[in-house]
């Protein structure tokens, strides 16, 4: 090969990206040896930008479309090589592209749980899931602080980053928020929207756009959500004693489905029964503590007893109690 051959081997006249591989955010145009020529076609699709970098220095952005490279839509570039008359020859820069295709289906999740401050049960420990979907913005921001000079970078290097940013932000959120669980599970549409709203800068600074933000559930630790479920019970049986009944009742379907039939059913009638008959009791003595001369510290005690014995909660004595303790003061 002669000169002029490795010469004109060098010269790059037209550039372009091909994306043919999902995922990737930033491609590096590859240079190696060559130049690009005065007057070189550079081409930038609908779904890209194009940022050219000399020696480190962002240079010109360019957006969609064909672009003849010269002097005039290369203003930056001609700057900090001090091309005051304009360049003749052909030059080296890095030149980088960037998709800026929305990124689907994104997933996002807490390990552990995050404290909130719900109105009516105070510090709650929840967990939540759901997807996101962002897209790149502005090149400029995201080469300085994400992808620098790589190759090629893609949205599995991004994930780890953003999600580990994304729940930092989202529990000093959610620690200041004061909210019921309650609200949150119901109104989830609300809530992805408050949540899109709270993560919008924390994208943009890095040169991102977050487009949606989805909250797919919210939930409790499990033995959290015993103890609320437990708790709406009673307030649906309306006081102890009908929590008492309903206990029972719902022991005798309990026992019907295991094995042993009738038998399993009765078993489960009797300490339904029992435990319904020890707290109506208690509960009675209490109410007539008064004309009976009982004393209430008395059948606090017994309740406390059955508390220990597993018979009744502790929510369950500690409302017993501050009812009995009402009629002593």
């Amino acid at each position: 090969m002669g000169l002029f051959g490795f010469f004109k081997k060098q010269m790059i006249d037209v550039i372009e990206w091909n994306e043919n591989t999902t995922g990737v955010l930033a491609y590096r145009y590859p240079m190696a040896d060559r130049e690009i020529q005065n007057g070189a076609q550079l081409t930038v699709r609908d779904s890209q930008l194009a940022l050219f970098v000399n020696e480190g220095q962002l240079a010109d952005l360019f957006e969609p479309g064909m672009h003849t490279l010269a002097t005039k839509n290369l203003p930056v570039l001609t700057n900090l090589r001090n091309w005051d008359k304009g360049f003749e020859s052909p030059f080296k820069s890095d030149l980088y592209f960037y998709s800026v295709r929305e990124q689907l289906d994104q997933r996002w999740g807490t390990p552990n749980a995050v404290v909130i401050k719900d109105k009516q049960f105070g510090p709650l420990r929840i967990r939540a899931h759901g997807t996101y979907s962002y897209r790149l913005k502005n090149p400029k921001v995201f080469f300085s602080k994400i992808s620098g000079t790589k190759d090629q970078f893609t949205t599995q290097e991004l994930e780890g980053q953003l999600r580990s940013a994304i729940l930092t932000h989202l529990a000093a959120f959610l620690g200041k928020l004061e909210v019921d669980f309650i609200d949150m599970a119901a109104n989830q549409i609300e809530f992805s929207n408050t949540l899109k709203s709270a993560l919008t800068d924390l994208f943009s600074g890095y040169g991102l756009s977050l487009e949606s933000f989805f909250v797919q559930s919210v939930s409790l630790p499990e033995e959290l959500q015993g103890s609320l479920d437990k708790m709406a019970s009673m307030r649906m049986a309306g006081d102890l004693r009908n929590y008492a009944q309903f206990q029972a009742a719902d022991s005798i379907s309990i026992a019907a489905k295991n094995e042993g039939g009738a038998a399993g059913a009765g078993a489960g009638l009797g300490v339904g029964l029992a435990m319904s008959q020890a707290i109506s009791g208690a509960a009675n003595s209490g109410s007539s503590a008064s004309s009976s001369g009982e004393n209430p510290m008395e059948t606090i005690n017994r309740l406390h007893q059955m508390m220990k014995n597993g018979v009744i909660t502790p929510q369950e004595f500690e409302a017993k109690k501050a009812e009995l303790l009402k009629k002593v003061t």
